[in-house]
């Protein structure tokens, strides 16, 4: 199962064509954007990353030196994993401007030619972190909101039984507004974010300058020495740490949004820095505490970082960061959706366009809708930011593992880097990684269970229904008939009647069945015939003039292909306005659409399970209408049905 197959077998998909034309606009501007949208999830960390090392399931007494070695690990850890890792090598490997690990291997599959033994492995490595994500994006709004609104306990404890219900009408109302599009509220995402970034390093220098010494920190034998002092337990506390670098790969998974330059800019001259002065500024207020103050305000130091009289201002504003960030994982997870769908891991859904400027804008009903109950029932069930952070790291940490996977097959295959200096890297980067999942292996009992749970279920509807449709068309052109022979045999014997048919197939091979049903029931056929398979390559967008290839069959037959990126918009009437190489341009008014509907009917035939055979089957009744899909005009469509053994 490759990439390409899944994708061309079923042109099911839909896209969004992001950030095109990025130089027309100023760095500085795009860098802003992304500031608010790609960095809420790592911007909102410093809520519970730090606090969490001490005062979560493993615990750690905030003395000098755990607390200078915890943040030597956070900073080195955001150096090597998000910089190094992320902002410095991984992001050089876009697929025409567009990253994520669905784009990802889309590359690998079309610069390697698909040929190589390991692409079928390193498909369903992709596969699988894409189906983390899920998991991931279940958590992420719980864990951010609960966090932000948990500053209402620091501000008043009287508060603190209110902190539940205000957390979920924030999420409820924020799952209730995606229907109606996010475009005007995404203007004032840069603003919000730009003037929290800006309050996290005040309120970090605040305290660093009553505590210079805080800076020691930086230096990496605090981490080893926290290593080799405590051993196991700085192991542990690794489970913690990580929650410091959660979000690293949505710099990379929003690169078509705001383009490789202006992320690494925001990067590193604005959002590293503000993070590392506000862990610096709640290590040093910390230190500047008697250690019983220190194990008091262990539980909530970020909103201790204020002055009573801006507490309740800083908890607003952090919750308006959260919400963007949750915003922002929720729109990548329709992103990520519709990639799946567009390259064969997915049904049809129905996606619907928020905006007619921008493409990007998308909502995916079945999704919101299911991300929302699920949100809310973590919320429910976990009851607190601190008991989520349980669940929370281990979908992030296996999906970094997996990327490493992927980036040596570009290291190897596709760069050529030497051999020597490309093994060192990744040595180093699969031994971070490692330790940062082993570490939160050890949360599954308390709650890490929850996103490899969705994890693996999300991955075998991902690789089922990949899967099933490959047998599907294996089958149907096994039964498949010989254009040439049909065409010789039923245009001479068939009445033709005036207008365009136009046959879909998702084969570029043999007689639809569509068409062999409607020859067989009507008994007639159109003066012309196009027998239409919508493929998605491997590209984010595909250039107008490779868009169409026509082939004529004779006899007013012609076999037409059209392409689309997988980030793109399958718009067939669109497409086909572009035709003109087989007579007349085409008219809606004078041409039908024929679709097949397959029913599946499972069998004890070789290929899959039979419980998976019936998953596929559920699946593909549930799918979206081709007809909606692939924006066809309604009243110009013809169904018919036919059965399929798999």
């Amino acid at each position: 199962m490759s990439v390409s197959e899944t994708g061309a077998l079923d042109a099911d998909g839909d896209a969004s064509g992001h950030a095109q034309g990025h130089g027309s606009q100023s760095l500085a501007k795009l860098a802003v954007g992304a500031i608010g949208i790609v960095f809420g999830d790592i911007g909102t960390s410093p809520l519970y990353a730090f606090r969490e090392t001490f005062a979560g399931h493993h615990p750690l007494t905030p003395d000098r030196m755990h607390v200078l070695g915890v943040l030597s690990l956070i900073f080195w850890s955001m150096m090597l994993v998000v910089t190094f890792k992320y902002v410095m090598i991984i992001m050089r490997a876009d697929n025409k401007g567009e990253g994520g690990s669905l784009a990802l291997l889309a590359l690998i599959n079309r610069k390697g030619g698909g040929k190589r033994r390991w692409t079928k492995g390193i498909v369903l490595l992709g596969v699988f972190a894409t189906a983390l994500f899920y998991g991931d994006s279940m958590i992420t709004p719980a864990i951010s909101v609960l966090s932000a609104v948990e500053g209402l306990a620091v501000v008043e404890t009287a508060f603190a039984p209110l902190v539940l219900p205000i957390a979920i009408t924030i999420l409820v109302g924020l799952f209730f507004i995606q229907s109606r599009g996010t475009a005007k509220v995404g203007l004032l995402f840069g603003p919000i974010m730009l003037t929290y970034f800006v309050v996290l390093a005040g309120l970090g220098l605040l305290h660093i300058v009553q505590s210079p010494m805080i800076v020691e920190a930086l230096n990496p034998w605090h981490a080893a020495r926290f290593f080799l002092t405590e051993g196991v337990s700085a192991f542990l506390a690794m489970g913690s740490v990580v929650l410091a670098v959660t979000g690293a790969e949505a710099l990379y998974a929003d690169m078509g949004h705001f383009g490789r330059n202006p992320i690494r800019v925001s990067w590193m001259f604005f959002v590293l820095p503000a993070l590392m002065l506000n862990y610096l500024g709640q290590g040093a207020m910390l230190l500047s505490l008697t250690p019983a103050d220190a194990m008091r305000a262990i539980h909530n130091p970020f909103f201790l970082l204020a002055p009573e009289t801006f507490r309740l201002p800083l908890v607003i504003l952090a919750t308006l960061a959260t919400v963007i960030a949750s915003q922002a994982v929720i729109s990548g997870a329709f992103s990520v959706t519709q990639q799946a769908i567009q390259l064969g891991f997915m049904p049809r859904l129905r996606i619907v366009h928020t905006s007619s400027q921008a493409a990007g804008q998308i909502y995916i009903p079945v999704i919101n809708w299911a991300l929302m109950v699920m949100v809310i029932l973590l919320v429910l069930t976990f009851g607190s930011s601190s008991n989520l952070a349980a669940a929370y790291g281990i979908a992030v940490t296996g999906a970094m593992l997996i990327d490493t996977a992927l980036i040596a097959v570009v290291l190897f295959s596709l760069w050529h880097w030497n051999k020597l200096w490309a093994g060192f890297l990744l040595a180093i980067f699969a031994i971070i990684d490692a330790a940062y999942f082993a570490a939160n292996l050890t949360k599954v009992p308390d709650g890490g269970w929850f996103p490899l749970l969705i994890g693996f279920i999300a991955f075998t509807f991902l690789t089922t229904w990949a899967r099933g449709r490959q047998l599907m068309i294996d089958r149907m052109r096994e039964s498949a008939m010989p254009v040439q022979v049909f065409v010789k045999s039923a245009a001479n014997s068939a009445t033709r009647v005036p207008g365009t048919a136009v046959f879909m197939t998702s084969s570029a091979e043999g007689v639809p069945h569509a068409l062999l049903h409607n020859l067989k029931h009507n008994k007639v056929l159109h003066e012309r015939v196009i027998l239409l398979t919508v493929k998605i390559e491997d590209v984010p967008y595909v250039v107008t003039g490779r868009r169409t290839q026509l082939e004529d069959l004779e006899q007013g037959f012609f076999r037409l292909v059209i392409r689309f990126g997988f980030m793109e918009e399958p718009d067939v009437p669109g497409a086909l306005k572009d035709v003109g190489e087989c007579g007349q341009s085409f008219k809606m008014m004078d041409t039908s659409f024929f679709l097949a509907r397959q029913t599946l009917i499972a069998s004890s035939r070789p290929g899959m399970a039979i419980w998976r055979e019936k998953l596929f089957a559920w699946m593909l009744r549930n799918a979206e209408s081709a007809m909606e899909f692939f924006k066809l005009p309604t009243n110009r469509v013809v169904e018919l049905g036919s059965q399929v053994e798999i």
